[in-house]
């Protein structure tokens, strides 16, 4: 228990913060795409399937499963969507639910993004938290924030490291996207994104702040088959 409330602490510090770690925007490493994080062998992740390896990508499948998700937040920045967000989910595994249920931290912290259509315009973010399996058959739901259920969801999936900034999203989404190229895959992708102006893309973070190596996010296109 104590870990998961450091876990808890350490995530509220850093996405309340002013810090917006752009002195780490350059520390960056090799991740490698295999298997779960390792921040998974401590706290609850959710599980899913490999369907495919590729140069720079996975696609998995993951399994039914609920997750927290806030309303849409209205921003210019990543960042302060994120912690927005936060904040929220971390006040509703606290307790402030209508169960009054303290709820046990999960990774990764999603974060949904549905980009603006021109410079300087905000975009609207749903920042989601993984219910961990042993309320996940009545989830309470808060203020803002709604029990959502996944059904199989495949998910295509770029790593990278380092500390989360506004100006990382953007690039890591494009070299995602590139990776796909030609693939059957982002044939899926653009037809489960048809109709929108701009592609959806979500960002997953796995770790706590004062992890300083080894850090994992993600950047996920989900899709139907």
């Amino acid at each position: 228990m104590a870990v998961f409330n450091l876990f808890k602490l350490s995530m509220l510090l850093t996405l309340l913060s002013d810090i917006k770690f752009g002195s780490w925007s350059g520390h960056k490493e090799t991740v490698t795409l295999n298997g779960f994080p390792t921040q998974c062998n401590r706290i609850e992740c959710p599980t899913y399937d490999v369907v495919h390896s590729g140069d720079g990508y996975e696609i998995r499948m993951y399994n039914s499963s609920m997750w927290a998700t806030t309303s849409p937040i209205d921003d210019i920045s990543f960042v302060d969507a994120t912690r927005t967000g936060f904040l929220q989910l971390f006040n509703y595994i606290q307790g402030q639910n209508n169960y009054n249920q303290q709820i046990e931290m999960t990774a990764p912290v999603l974060t949904e993004i549905v980009p603006s259509d021109g410079p300087f315009c905000e975009s609207s973010f749903l920042v989601s938290f993984y219910v961990p399996k042993k309320n996940q058959p009545d989830p309470p739901s808060a203020t803002g924030i709604t029990p959502k259920k996944w059904g199989p969801t495949y998910v295509a999936v770029r790593q990278f490291s380092g500390f989360v900034t506004d100006s990382m999203v953007g690039v890591e989404a494009a070299a995602l996207s590139n990776s796909l190229t030609g693939t059957i895959w982002s044939d899926a992708i653009k037809k489960s994104h048809a109709g929108e102006i701009t592609t959806v893309y979500t960002v997953a973070q796995y770790n706590s702040p004062f992890e300083f190596d080894n850090r994992v996010n993600e950047i996920w296109f989900k899709f139907d088959m």
